[in-house]
């Protein structure tokens, strides 16, 4: 039993799998950090402060529906959403393009000297 849990645990794609959740989370942590720090004190600067969690606030009996929260939810995801796809999905995208791309055949003689390379075997073997 423990020899088919030790096979089970140390299989590539699981340590595979792991190792990219990890990344995953490093990740996370730096995106959110870009959102923080750089994209929404941008925010900020345009609209006056760095969120709307306390601007946009709609009270009806003593129940508070939060607007500016939902907003502020929003801008972060989107900046989110545009990070890892500027910073991550394009250049990902433009690594495979040049690994995949076809190696340059090299140039097909012509084929008047490949008829005269052919005759001057021939006449080699006579």
């Amino acid at each position: 039993m423990f020899k088919e849990f030790k096979e089970f645990a140390m299989r590539p794609t699981l340590i595979e799998i792991a190792v990219g959740l990890v990344m995953a989370v490093a990740l996370g942590a730096l995106v959110n950090s870009l959102v923080e720090h750089v994209v929404m004190p941008i925010v900020g600067i345009i609209f006056g402060e760095p969120s709307f969690d306390s601007a946009l606030i709609l009270t009806i009996n003593d129940s508070q529906i939060r607007f500016g929260s939902f907003l502020t939810a929003i801008v972060s995801f989107l900046s989110v959403a545009a990070a890892v796809f500027f910073f991550i999905i394009k250049p990902y995208k433009a690594y495979l393009a040049r690994k995949e791309a076809p190696a340059e055949e090299p140039e097909a003689e012509p084929e008047d000297l490949v008829l005269l390379r052919e005759i001057r075997d021939a006449l080699r073997i006579r």
